[in-house]
Order: structure tokens, then sequence, then C-alpha cells
């Protein structure tokens, strides 16, 4: 098997006839980080740097796990001596999945079907990736449709205008781009920015919000909004699970303290969180959209990242020990059979639960795909293996990109559908699964199932 052929991936002739049946169907990618400005303004890119690295936390950890220095990775160094120290590295990333998929990036997405990246060929490469941005072909509009993606749901504050949202679905003649409503600012009342984000919202909405009920309508004007554009979803980002126990004066009291800058203490955060996560469940169910839950990232856990660079900079963790069951457990009964949720985690351990937890809550309640640091074909491949035994493939969420980069679109879901066909081909092999039961399966996963679960 030669690097990155037509079997990269795949084990056996089986699998190989699995993925032809998944190879060519459109994208549905219900989660994403893009800027949806850069899509809609469809500038050519400048460099291979801004397209391979220059907004990937993945790229930047490997670079400083291989002792390179900060000036090359966020610093002010030229973009061309930025990737010349990436090139120079990158041998040194094999076996990391980052390894794989900027090479997928340059083979599939850019058309240089020989590239490799080392010292040697760093120059030759930077210009022939930059020679090949310089096509109108390459441009962020031209490269979705050349990957043919379907759909894609970015994460936006709910005091966005979502005005490069209707500029590209016009330029696109389709409404190719959806926004996701992620309420976190408004939640998250232990940031120190929370007062200010209040204030925004306030001059968004031409409002004063001096109580929880006032700022649950002004959330609901804002949720309305969204949903007059497309919004099929909400997102949050969770350490933890909050029951929804909280009552209202609970969750005012805390409100009350925060806006007059005094402390709070982790029972009162969590009473002010958990009541108006259950206030934007509401809205959710009203409105029919999925509630998706990005649960135990411990942020920023580095401190020279976050005091020098700032949040999401590649100090971000996992935790075994977060408490999942019982809070998720009692949030999910008060919703059972009205919101349609799906459940992420960050720890490797937790997929066990949540897939007891999806089991046990019927067809609402879904698991995401492997997410983060699982979003590897290791991870994958485990996710999919427990699920398969333990809930049901049928009702898998679907594969997300979780991307900033447009370019990595291909690559994250060619990844995940070849190791989907490689898992389910084992289960053909051992005679659990007909041939013809088993394509059925792979293509409602990498297409028509989470595009009918998210109503896009």
């Amino acid at each position: 098997m030669a690097f990155l052929d037509d079997r990269y991936l795949l084990g056996n002739d089986t699998a190989l006839a699995l993925y032809e049946e998944v190879k060519s169907l459109p994208v549905v990618d219900a989660h994403n980080h893009a800027d949806v400005a850069e899509i809609a303004a469809n500038k050519n890119y400048s460099d291979a740097w801004q397209v391979c690295a220059a907004t990937d936390h993945y790229v930047w950890e490997m670079m400083r796990k291989r002792g390179v220095s900060e000036e090359f990775i966020t610093g002010k160094a030229a973009p061309k001596e930025k990737w010349l120290k990436l090139a120079g590295i990158f041998p040194e990333l094999a076996g990391n999945p980052v390894y794989e998929w900027i090479h997928l990036d340059l083979r599939r997405g850019l058309g240089l079907r020989d590239a490799r990246i080392n010292q040697d060929t760093a120059e030759t490469l930077w210009n022939r990736i930059n020679e090949t941005l310089a096509s109108s072909a390459k441009r962020p509009q031209e490269l979705l449709k050349s990957m043919n993606v379907e759909v894609m749901c970015s994460t936006d504050d709910p005091a966005d205008l979502l005005e490069a949202h209707a500029a590209v679905n016009a330029a696109m003649g389709r409404r190719l781009v959806r926004p996701t409503w992620r309420p976190d600012k408004a939640v998250n009342i232990f940031s120190p920015a929370w007062k200010s984000y209040i204030q925004r919202l306030e001059g968004r909405f031409s409002v004063t919000i001096s109580s929880v009920d006032e700022l649950a309508a002004v959330l609901q004007k804002s949720h309305d909004y969204f949903a007059e554009r497309g919004c099929a979803a909400s997102d949050h980002g969770i350490e933890y699970p909050l029951s929804g126990d909280a009552s209202r004066a609970d969750a005012e009291r805390a409100f009350k303290k925060a806006l007059a800058n005094e402390s709070l203490s982790r029972a009162e955060i969590n009473d002010y969180m958990s009541y108006m996560s259950v206030k934007i469940a509401e809205m959710d169910a009203a409105s029919g959209w999925v509630f998706q839950m990005h649960i135990g990232a411990v942020r920023d856990i580095r401190d020279v990242l976050m005091k020098t660079l700032g949040p999401d900079s590649g100090g971000d963790v996992s935790d075994h020990m977060i408490d999942i069951v019982k809070p998720l457990g009692r949030f999910l009964n008060k919703f059972d059979g009205r919101l349609k949720v799906v459940l992420y985690c960050l720890e490797p351990g937790h997929q066990a639960s949540l897939a007891t937890v999806a089991r046990a809550f019927g067809a609402n309640v879904r698991l995401g795909s492997a997410w983060w640091l699982n979003d590897t074909p290791v991870g994958m491949r485990r996710q999919l293996e427990y699920i398969g035994s333990v809930d049901l493939l049928s009702n898998f969420a679907g594969m997300v990109s979780d991307s900033r980069k447009i370019l990595s679109y291909g690559s994250r879901f060619e990844m995940f559908r070849r190791v989907l066909c490689d898992v389910v081909s084992a289960f053909v092999l051992r005679g659990q699964i007909p041939m013809d039961d088993a394509a059925a399966l792979v293509r409602r996963m990498a297409f028509q199932g989470p595009k009918d679960f998210y109503n896009l």
C-alpha cells in the first residue's frame, strides 16, 4: 500500500468496495468554525502558510512539540519563514493525523498529487502551492464546490447579524452556509468578559438587560433572528453537564451579583448556567433545532499561552474526572421526546457513558462524531466499534469537520469515510452483516442520516 493511495486506511477489498459507495457523496457538515466573511469575500488565498496552518491549532501544537519557536508559529515571522520551519519538521509529525491531513489537503484539495512535505521540498512546494492558490478555481467558494459541500453549519454569536451568510448563499445560488447559534458568552457567567457581553447584547437589540427574564427575552429575539436565516442547531461548549434543576430565583440572585461585579461561588455559577441552559433548550425544542453539547474541554491550561496569545491558542485538555451521567440524565429527562440532542465528548473514556445514555433516551439523543483530540483514525475507529455494539450506528449524528480551514473539509470527511468503511467491512468479513445492508449503513451514516436529523 503506497502513501495515501486508493487503499489508504482500507484494509481489505470489502472496505474498498464500501468506500466506493460513499466517496462521492456530498458533504453535510453540521458543525464547523468557518470564517464566513472569508467565504463571502471569495479572494484568493495568499500563500501556503495561510491555507495550511495560519488558523490551525493542531499544526501549532505539533510545531511546539518539535521545539519550533513561537515566532514561527503565531509570531511576527514572515509566512514563508513559518512555512519553511513547518516543512523542516514535518516528517517528524508522522503518525499524527496532522501529517495525513495536510498531505491530503495538498494532494486532493489542491491537486498536487505527488506532494511530500520536508526540508528538501519546502521551497519548491511553497512556490507550487502559491501558484495553485492564484487560480480562480482555488478561491473559497470554488473550493467548497470542488469538495462537493452541500451544506455547512458555521458557529455564530447571538449578537451577529449574519450578513456574510446571506452574501455567500446569494453568490452560490443556494443555501450553502447555515448559521449555528452559540450562546456560550451569555451563559458563561464565570468569564471576566461576561458583563461586557451582556452590554453588547443590549446594544445589538437596543434594550436594557437587568434580569434573567430580560436576558432570556433578548436571547429569544436572537434565536428567532437565526431561525429566519436557516439555523438548524445551537451549540454549547461545557466543561461538565448541568442538571437544569436551578430555579429562576437562584439564577436571578447570581445574575444580580455578577452585574454588580461581586464574586460568585461555584454553586451560584452552576445555578445561573443551569437555569439558562434550560431556557435555551426550550427555545430549541420549540423551533425544532438540534441542541449540540460539546462536553469536557478544560480550557487554557497552559498559562504562558493564555497570557501571551489569549484563549483558543492550543492550551486545552480533557479531564476524565468529570461527572456526566447523573446531571446529564436529569437535563435530558426535562426534554425527553421533544428535543433533539447531540453529545460530543473530548475525553475518550466518556464515550462509553455517553453511548449508554444515548441508548437509554432513544432516537432524539445521538452521539456526535469523535471530537477534537479523538478526531483521528484511532479515535474514530474506537468510537464506531463501540457504539455499533452498545448504541446504533444507524443513529450516529454524523461526521463534522469542526474546522477553521475550508481546505480541510475534504480531508476530514475522506478520513472519516475511509475509517467508517474499514470498520464496517470487518462486520461483513466476520459474517455479522450482509454486504447490501453494510452498503446501506455506510451511505446512511456518511450522508442521509445526519442530513435528516438536522433537517438540512
